[in-house]
C-alpha cells in the first residue's frame, strides 16, 4: 500500500489525524509542534455499547530534544469521550497556530 493511499485511510477529526492504540487515542501529527494524548482511564456500557466514562487529556510537545517529563503543556480529565475531543480541538488548535 502506497503512502498516499494509507493517508487517505486515516480518521480525521476537524482535519487532524486520529490514531487509537488500545485504550489511547493520539489526536494529531508528529510531523506537528504538538499532539494531543487521549487516554480512556474508565468505561461503561450503555444500551450495551461500551462507552468511554472518564478520560484524561494531555497536550504534548513533539520536540525529540524536550525530556519526556517535560513534554506536557496541558492536561485535564473529562467524563466522557465527546468532551475529552471537544476540548483536545481546541487545545490542538491553539497550540498550532500559535507559532
Amino acid at each position: 500500500m502506497s503512502t498516499s493511499s494509507k493517508k487517505k485511510d486515516l480518521l480525521e477529526y476537524k482535519g487532524h489525524p486520529l490514531m487509537r492504540k488500545e485504550n489511547i487515542i493520539y489526536y494529531g501529527s508528529m510531523s506537528d509542534s504538538h499532539i494531543i494524548m487521549m487516554q480512556i482511564l474508565e468505561s461503561g456500557e450503555v444500551k450495551g455499547m461500551p462507552v468511554a466514562k472518564r478520560v484524561s487529556v494531555q497536550l504534548q510537545q513533539t520536540a525529540p530534544n524536550v525530556r519526556v517529563r517535560d513534554r506536557i503543556v496541558k492536561k485535564t480529565e473529562k467524563d466522557s469521550l465527546w468532551a475529552a475531543m471537544d476540548i483536545a480541538s481546541i487545545w490542538l488548535g491553539r497550540a498550532l497556530h500559535t507559532k
